[in-house]
């Protein structure tokens, strides 16, 4: 028989861990780190009994372990995205769709899309108030929604109108629901999942409109993500599924929308604390460059991730990892946050301080704001590039102004960490200036 070795933890009761979890999940990580070490034992509600680790080494071994071993923690959002997205799907299935999708999100079409980006965020600055404070948040959500729905699916209409009005509300919604405990009684629209499933009800019926407009046309001379995937095949030749291609498509909308819109908030609230790295970014945007520019959206993910942790269930009894033995069915929850704040990878952690990538590329088992192994975020290159052409154009147009309020705490929007006040922001629209000879890409000179 495998003898279990698992690491110390808090000896409290599982709703009290979990009432902390919920209200103060990062200081609770903090302090049970501080107590314990790199690696600790909790018992919280959703994920039970689970070891949270922030050791470098036992983070790459999980992160490599065969899907025989461990596979993804999918408690709820199966339920909140559906049954074929990628967050649900394990095994082989989920190795399939992957390949279906990482097509429209690398290399050349990336560059497509720049186009995109920088046209909503133009159009969105255009709106910005001067010289008084206002939260870029909202902002920032309206952007990468907008461009997400150009992206995925072409054209203007009246469904991505639709869309428009209907996913930041529910996607919100979904976050919340996605940390609760599923309830024994469905209620129907009485209950929080009742009204969650009436909304998706209502999202189906318009990807459905799409699909079919989609289907009437020439889908050879469209580039957006529905027709790649309308014309995508798996290997037996089968085409994907209204229902999987709807679920695939809320997967990218959800993951593509609130996580970099929230980045793009905390780069704000970052850059007004550290005049010195705004004065030499507004910089380089005149000049034409992007290499600190790409390491302060490093920098920003590293010391404000807006997902503080990722994790696997345990498939196989006896599963070593590093120091420890786990039984089959445990959780393993990796503190994005903890290992983001060690001080033997990050010198100097708890500092600002971009120059740290400029010269090198982070460890991807060390920096994990995407997650990793098989399981990293498949638009985790669409959202950088999306980040940096955002924040090239609005220090391009705007003059942001340095404050020296606190930083803003972190706030949880259910699985996202937000800044509390939203990103604040006072700015003041830049006159004429002479344009370099050379125009930079979104993503600056290779490092």
């Amino acid at each position: 028989m495998t003898t279990v070795t698992l690491p110390p933890g808090p000896p409290t009761p599982r709703f009290l861990q979990g009432a902390f979890a919920l209200t103060s999940r990062a200081r609770a990580m903090r302090r049970l780190h501080a107590r314990y070490g790199d690696a600790f034992t909790v018992n919280v509600p959703i994920f039970g009994r689970a070891v949270v680790i922030s050791d470098a080494a036992e983070i790459k071994q999980l992160f490599t372990a065969g899907p025989d071993l461990v596979e993804n923690l999918e408690p709820n959002l199966g339920r909140v995205l559906g049954p074929g997205s990628l967050f649900a799907l394990t095994g082989e299935e989920h190795h399939r769709q992957r390949k279906l999708l990482v097509p429209p999100f690398h290399g050349r079409r990336l560059a497509a899309y720049e186009k995109i980006i920088e046209e909503e965020t133009v159009r969105e600055l255009a709106s910005w108030p001067q010289a008084r404070p206002f939260a870029t948040l909202p902002s920032m959500m309206r952007i990468t929604l907008n461009a997400i729905l150009r992206a995925v699916f072409g054209a203007e209409g009246a469904e991505l109108a639709e869309l428009r009005a209907l996913l930041p509300p529910w996607v919100a919604y979904g976050s919340r629901l996605a940390v609760l405990p599923v309830p024994r009684t469905d209620l129907g629209r009485w209950s929080p999942w009742g009204r969650f499933l009436i909304a998706r009800r209502r999202y189906d019926a318009i990807v459905d409109r799409l699909i079919d407009k989609a289907a009437a046309e020439d889908l050879d001379g469209r580039d957006d993500v529905l027709a790649l995937l309308l014309r995508s095949r798996y290997d037996d030749g089968s085409p994907m599924s209204r229902g999987q291609i709807a679920d695939q498509l809320l997967t990218l909308l959800t993951a593509g929308h609130e996580t970099t819109a929230t980045t793009l908030a905390w780069a704000v609230e970052r850059l007004r604390r550290h005049p010195e790295v705004l004065r030499d970014l507004v910089a380089e945007v005149d000049a034409g460059g992007g290499a600190l520019r790409e390491a302060t959206i490093t920098e920003v993910q590293r010391t404000r991730p807006v997902i503080d942790v990722v994790g696997r269930k345990v498939l196989a009894d006896g599963f070593r990892l590093g120091r420890w033995t786990l039984p089959k069915g445990y959780t393993v929850l990796v503190g994005i946050s903890l290992i983001h704040e060690d001080e033997s990878l990050f010198p100097d952690a708890r500092a600002f301080d971009p120059s740290r990538f400029l010269d090198a590329r982070p460890d991807l088992y060390e920096w994990i704001p995407f997650g990793g192994g098989r399981r990293r975020c498949i638009g985790a290159a669409f959202a950088t590039m999306e980040m940096n052409v955002v924040l090239r154009t609005m220090l391009r147009d705007f003059t942001l102004i340095p404050t020296v309020a606190p930083d803003e705490r972190r706030h949880s929007r259910g699985i996202a960490n937000a800044p509390a006040k939203g990103g604040q922001a006072v700015v003041r629209r830049r006159g004429p200036r002479t344009v370099p000879s050379t125009t930079a890409t979104a993503t600056g000179g290779a490092r």
